[in-house]
């Protein structure tokens, strides 16, 4: 890819992004969202990172692959149920995935 078409693809995400941010208080002002879209806006970013981690763990090169990922993510989520600290959480999930790709 030749820098000035770089430049321009960057230039264009910029613009895009500005422009979604923009959208939303153009369009409603003042006004106060109505109540069904302000509960999604409260619970669409976790969805949204859920699905992200899901997706990262569980395909590598569009295939769908079940390995040490999963165990790390599974001991991740065990720790945080039993609400453990934010360090003790990463170091299971790290420890887990290292332990299994070890054996």
């Amino acid at each position: 890819m030749s820098p000035t078409t770089t430049a321009v693809v960057i230039a264009g995400l910029a613009v895009g992004t500005y422009a979604l941010k923009a959208a939303a208080p153009l369009t409603f002002g003042a006004r106060p969202l109505p109540a069904w879209l302000d509960r999604l806006t409260e619970i669409l970013p976790a969805a949204l990172f859920a699905a992200l981690v899901v997706v990262s763990t569980v395909t590598h090169e569009g295939d769908v692959v079940i390995d040490a990922r999963l165990a790390g993510v599974g001991a991740a989520a065990l720790a945080l149920e039993r609400k453990a600290p934010l360090i003790v959480v990463i170091l299971a999930s790290v420890a887990t995935t290292a332990l299994v790709r070890a054996l």
